[in-house]
């Protein structure tokens, strides 16, 4: 028996007859309707081996016509809607559940996947508009297709209850199903036929992660109940296979889809549900896609909006704060007693100090947060917090005459009602504030004797002095013994720069030195206090080798007078002016100059404890990396002007009115003094007449003026305005930020006794120490116990863990945060309520009146039928009687 080929019959828009399309076909076809049936079928019709493979080809492509759905909208269709089809989808499209219902029971072979013009079949039509109904008697038919387009169809416009139907369909047995987006689904699948391409939403869109963007609560605990995640992307440079292939394959597709993931991730609907601490876990994905922010450029601007969201959302949990309880439940999270090393009755504030680290600024400066450090910053001190500024300065005043007397009470008794007043966090701030202006003050009287200018010239010695006879009765005395040892003042600030030096060390090995290094201050103090050093080490070595000389001095000659000396003695009896440029004593006071100026800049440090200085120097603070950004343009330009003109003027060095320009050094001089004015025009005149020379000079130094004068200082106090207006703006929250910070640097147990105090071993540190020795030799000689016992150990965790361990009631944190985040959830819900009525609401009201009518219309129908049953049977009683 000859058939014609079944090709020529029908044959579809778009399709293709490669391998990839048969096979993909044949496998539909055996998926979808089985291989038995097929062949059964086939041959019940006489039908040939290869003609039954067309035909379930062919069978295939009807039910999947619209795979590409919308490719169609400017075509003409395969195959045209017939009417009962087009009356199906119109029904299922209004809401008219008699029709539906009539249809679907009186006609087996009506094609429920039929699709109009839009590539829509009546499944998501009947989604789309909201007939719940509806869609309950489409979910009856086991050939229904575009389940999952219907589902995410659902879920974008939150229909809780037509999502919860769906989601009891067969189909979503399989949890793959749930968790899998259109392009992880099985490409030979019609279960997301309309939205494997990104035709509604994104391909790599899952339906828990649409659910998260549309902040849709109902819907997340739903999915989340069913086993439904959020993966996680990889990092980002990730180099597994995956990461290496989507890259290669389409990089854009999987930034976007890493986006994607970070937007379910990051919303407050999936933080709340997903996460047992959704602080932490909004606190460590803010961070993180900060950092994305400042790796992926390109998608700069919705990495950091979404981290501004989830900062949003810590700072939404603490402002629904009800009690103290629950404010540090947030700010210190879930702590366990037996590794808290804090004081009793203070909370640790681990969550605070990372909101702190992360630069939560809301978050911190948030007055829940405030009124919680401000009650730790007046511990042990009642009453104070409640005193006018005059009280309290006279308080700070008081600490800082008694300094000595306190950091001896507490050495003694740590323990005692005084050393408590001085573990308050406001008093060990006054106390090292004093301690601090104490040595500043040292550094102030050190130079006392030279207020007035000072009596030694530098071209004299002890000897030409008109008072040096009367202050020495040695006639060996060398001039350098009298100029390099250390005075009583001197050794005072050694004290002081010892003690810091021993505060900063242990710092780092209570903070660690990674923590250490990510203060800027900490830079500050660790070039002050080097540079100290530095200071002074030389004066130390000048001393050396100036007592060297005088012991030299001492054991060979009885007298100076008349003596020649060797010249390596006889140059520490020289005058000042004729020391050479690398003397030790030399270098050491250039040194300790620069150490005493940031000194002084070190008072910066505690201004934030001001409101009103400490929104300036935060404006200085952002000011100074300003200027470190400029000095990039600035150098660039400032290194160009000088080459440039030594290279001109180079060959000019006598020929010129002055030696600008001649050297690179009088070039760097010239063009430096410039900026300020401060230099000539004639520093480009040649004397002998190069007119071409001198003219590129003019023009060279005049364009040097105008770039660096008129273009880049300006720029540079545009940027400086603009960085003072940010922190105008913003004051407050500033402020209390940077006062927080400061704050937290006093809560931290240890290091009470101020500079230079720490530097006697107190009794409670000998303690600690010996505790510390004694708890490394335990751990030591009971380390190969713990090896023997290690199986045992872990089996009886297991079995403890596998019994009633489970069943543990929750902790009091997962109490707190459970009622805030249900708060959280409530007042989500109300503001998304009070919201105006929207153009979309309005339709879903037109449309449930509409498939009111027609309800109405079929019980009048019956009500009609019925009627006329009953008046037929009244009919005929009566004409029998």
């Amino acid at each position: 028996m000859n058939h014609k080929p079944l090709e020529t019959y029908y044959k579809p828009v778009g399709y293709t007859n490669s391998p990839r399309a048969r096979s993909r076909d044949n496998l539909l076809t055996y998926d979808d309707l089985g291989e038995e049936n097929c062949c059964t079928a086939g041959r019940s019709f006489g039908y040939s081996s290869s003609e039954m493979q067309l035909m379930a080809r062919l069978s295939a492509v009807k039910r999947r016509q619209a795979l590409r759905g919308p490719s169609y909208m400017f075509s003409a269709p395969s195959v045209s809607l017939s009417e009962v089809e087009q009356r199906f989808l119109e029904a299922a499209e209004y809401g008219n559940i008699p029709e539906v219902r009539r249809m679907l029971l009186h006609m087996p072979n009506l094609n429920v996947n039929a699709v109009d013009y839009m590539g829509q079949n009546a499944l998501q039509l009947a989604v789309s508009n909201e007939h719940l109904e509806v869609t309950e008697l489409l979910l009856g038919r086991a050939d229904l297709a575009r389940v999952g387009d219907a589902l995410l169809l659902a879920i974008s416009k939150g229909y809780i209850r037509i999502t919860e139907t769906l989601l009891s369909h067969p189909a979503f047995r399989d949890s793959h199903r749930q968790t899998a987006s259109p392009a992880q689904a099985d490409m030979l699948d019609d279960f997301y036929a309309y939205d494997e391409d990104g035709t509604r939403f994104s391909h790599d869109v899952t339906p828990v992660i649409l659910a998260a963007h549309c902040q849709e609560y109902e819907i997340v605990h739903t999915l989340l109940s069913k086993g439904a995640r959020i993966n996680p992307p990889h990092d980002y440079f990730c180099s597994c296979d995956s990461c290496n292939y989507q890259q290669q394959f389409d990089s854009f597709s999987h930034s976007r889809s890493r986006i994607n993931a970070y937007r379910g991730l990051a919303s407050p609907a999936y933080l709340s549900l997903s996460n047992e601490d959704p602080v932490l876990a909004a606190l460590e994905l803010s961070n993180e896609l900060a950092m994305l922010a400042n790796i992926e450029k390109e998608f700069k601007n919705d990495y950091c909006r979404l981290s501004s969201q989830c900062k949003d959302y810590v700072v939404g949990l603490l402002d629904l704060c009800r009690s103290t309880e629950e404010v540090e439940a947030i700010l210190s999270g879930e702590e366990d007693s037996e590794d808290s090393y804090d004081l009793p009755g203070r909370p640790s504030l681990t969550r605070l100090k990372l909101a702190i680290k992360y630069e939560l600024k809301k978050f911190v400066a948030h007055p829940n947060c405030q009124q919680q450090l401000l009650g730790i910053w007046f511990e042990n001190l009642p009453g104070l917090r409640q005193q006018t500024t005059a009280i309290k300065l006279l308080v700070v005043l008081a600490v800082a005459i008694g300094l000595p007397g306190l950091a001896v009470a507490y050495w003694i008794a740590p323990c005692s009602r005084v050393g408590k007043v001085m573990r308050s966090p406001f008093m060990r701030f006054v106390a090292h504030a004093s301690s601090f202006t104490i040595f500043l003050g040292l550094l102030i009287l050190n130079a006392a004797d030279r207020f007035a200018g000072t009596t030694h010239l530098p071209n004299m010695t002890h000897h030409q002095h008109p008072g040096g006879a009367h202050l020495t009765s040695d006639p060996l005395l060398l001039y350098r013994m009298t100029t390099t040892p250390f005075t009583c003042m001197e050794i005072l600030i050694i004290s002081w720069v010892i003690g810091m030096i021993w505060a900063e060390v242990k710092e780092i090995w209570s903070q660690g030195l990674g923590e250490y290094l990510v203060e800027p201050w900490n830079f500050l103090d660790f070039g002050m206090l080097a540079i100290f050093l530095a200071s002074f080490c030389c004066r130390f070595s000048a001393l050396r080798h100036a007592d060297l000389a005088q012991t030299y001095v001492h054991t060979h000659y009885t007298t100076l007078i008349n003596v020649t000396l060797p010249p390596e003695i006889h140059y520490f009896t020289l005058a000042r002016l004729y020391w050479l440029p690398s003397d030790p004593q030399l270098v050491s006071e250039g040194l300790y100059a620069v150490a005493v100026v940031l000194s002084f800049s070190r008072i910066a440090y505690i201004l934030p404890a001001n409101e009103s200085f400490g929104p300036l120097q935060i404006s200085l603070g952002r000011t100074v990396k300003d200027i470190f950004k400029f000095m990039v343009i600035f150098l660039l330009v400032f290194l160009a002007f000088m080459i440039g003109m030594f290279n001109l003027y180079s060959y000019y060095l006598g020929a010129k009115q002055n030696d600008a320009f001649t050297t690179l050094e009088e070039s760097f001089k010239t063009l430096f003094w410039a900026i300020f004015g401060l230099s000539e025009v004639k520093s480009v005149v040649i004397n002998n007449g190069h007119k071409f020379i001198e003219n590129i000079g003019y023009v060279l130094y005049g364009v040097y003026n105008v770039t660096m004068v008129i273009v880049l200082l300006n720029m540079l106090i545009a940027m400086i305005n603009s960085s003072f207006q940010e922190i105008e703006d913003d004051a407050d929250v500033e402020w209390k930020f940077a006062r927080a910070k400061l704050w937290f640097s006093y809560f931290e147990e240890g290091r009470t006794l101020p500079v230079p105090f720490n530097l006697v071993p107190s009794p409670k540190s000998m303690l600690g120490m010996g505790t510390g020795i004694k708890t490394l030799l335990l751990h030591y000689v009971a380390g190969h116990r713990e090896d023997k016992t290690e199986t045992q150990l872990n089996q009886l965790g297991v079995d403890k863990t596998s019994g009633y361990g489970t069943s543990t009631s929750p902790s009091r944190y997962q109490k707190i945060m459970k009622r805030l985040i249900k708060r959280y959830i409530i007042k989500a819900q109300a503001d998304r309520e009070s919201d105006e009525i929207t153009e979309g609401e309005l339709k879903e009201i037109k449309q449930d009146i509409s498939s009111l009518r027609y309800e109405l219309l079929e019980e009048k129908s019956q009500s009609k039928d019925t009627l006329d049953g009953l008046l037929k049977r009244m009919g005929e009683i009566s004409s029998s009687s």
